[in-house]
């Protein structure tokens, strides 16, 4: 097997739509949490969300193209640009061979759900003669921001979408791993885009009881682990990585953020939206990373939880950990208080995080939780407040999705 570093990132955000941006508002604990503003949401039981702003496709996607594109795969081309960028990769100087062994996995849990909106709201608000875009399909198919990636850089290697709802990107990420360690490609780009503010989207997490309605103060409404949580707080945008083989990125020079060493997939077989209250799933998948990684949890300096502010899911998640790590005082922190939950995307801006984490030891905050559920495990080192400052050698990142999907990888400290 080969090793496999991390070279590049980029990261479309409520936080901010560059790397140095969105980590520094990390650090310092902002929320992104705000009224909702892509659709008038006052008559919804969940009026506030956690959007991208200051976005100008305009400046990276050519506009005569920007119709062509949902805006999901918007974010994934500006994400992965980024990364590219950040990577000091230049695919226009390489030769057909090399550009064979370079891919894209790309993630998405919902893909172009505005699109399918508008096109069902234009057909029904009609006579009923079928009047559709010709670019409904290709914007609307999940795995079209993989395509366009690739098409956008004329990358010739392994190229699909993962889809496993809110674990997809951290699939992708998973997924990329194996293909550059086991010799299959030498670069892969890998993350997870999501534009799911939408009526729909936000109505249907209303309907099931997962989100929080906490109207009268959003930016306080996404509370990991606390005792009165009542939901998530939906997000969108996308996260981008870079993962190349070692030697590869050793020869031509490329600065190493981290190095990935472990991934782990299971299911919890559990229920249809909720997850198992003694862990399975989240213990299956960290057991399974932590094999891959060929390390004893003892090295693990800090877990990225999935922790979406759910009642049943934060427990369950942390009844896992437990688990695994028994004594050990891993610390333990939840990003979606501060980003909201990026759906399919979340696990390539967590993943983001775990990388910055390690290279400047850091564990960030849970921010907004203040009195931590009696449900919780003892002994947990969960880090509420502010960041905080220690050496971080291993991070642990978890993402669980709709249908029991479980997805954990690990970052490691480059040496």
């Amino acid at each position: 097997m080969k090793r496999v570093v991390i070279t590049g990132l980029g990261a479309i955000t409520p936080l901010g739509n560059t790397v140095p941006e969105f980590w520094n508002n990390i650090v310092n604990g902002k929320s992104g949490a705000a009224a909702i503003t892509k659709f008038d949401a006052s008559k919804f039981k969940t009026r506030f969300a956690c959007e991208v702003r200051d976005f100008h496709p305009e400046q990276i996607i050519d506009k005569k193209e920007i119709k062509k594109y949902d805006m999901f795969t918007q974010y994934a081309i500006a994400a992965s640009d980024q990364s590219i960028k950040d990577a000091g990769l230049d695919f226009a100087s390489m030769s057909e061979d090399e550009r064979a062994e370079i891919g894209v996995i790309w993630a998405s849990g919902n893909g172009g759900i505005s699109t399918f909106e508008e096109q069902l709201k234009e057909f029904y608000a009609g006579d009923g003669t079928p009047r559709f875009n010709p670019y409904f399909i290709p914007k609307m198919i999940v795995d079209i921001a993989a395509g366009v990636i690739s098409i956008r850089h004329k990358l010739h290697g392994p190229n699909y979408c993962t889809v496993s709802a809110c674990a997809s990107s951290n699939t992708a990420l998973i997924n990329a791993f194996d293909t550059v360690r086991m010799g299959k490609a030498t670069i892969m780009i890998a993350g997870g885009s999501e534009a799911a503010v939408t009526p729909a989207a936000v109505g249907g997490f209303n309907a099931s009881q997962a989100l929080s309605k906490r109207n009268d103060n959003p930016a306080q409404a996404s509370r990991p682990f606390d005792k009165d949580r009542d939901g998530f707080v939906i997000g969108e945008g996308a996260g981008s990585l870079i993962l190349e083989e070692y030697e590869h990125a050793k020869k031509r020079g490329a600065r190493i953020y981290a190095e990935m060493v472990g991934g782990g997939m299971a299911a919890d077989a559990y229920h249809l939206t909720g997850t198992p209250p003694d862990g399975l799933g989240a213990s299956l998948g960290i057991s399974k990373a932590l094999k891959d990684a060929s390390i004893s949890a003892d090295k693990i300096d800090y877990v990225n939880a999935h922790a979406t502010s759910t009642g049943l899911g934060d427990i369950g998640e942390l009844q896992g950990i437990k688990k695994i790590f028994k004594e050990l005082p891993v610390a333990v922190s939840g990003t979606k208080s501060m980003t909201g939950h990026l759906l399919g995307a979340a696990g390539a801006i967590e993943a983001i995080i775990s990388v910055l984490s390690v290279q400047n030891d850091i564990i960030p905050a849970t921010i907004n939780t203040e009195h931590l559920d009696d449900a919780i495990p003892p002994g947990l080192n969960i880090i509420i407040g502010s960041s905080r400052k220690q050496k971080v050698n291993y991070v642990l990142n978890n993402t669980f999705g709709f249908g029991g999907h479980t997805a954990t990888s690990i970052i490691k400290k480059f040496e």
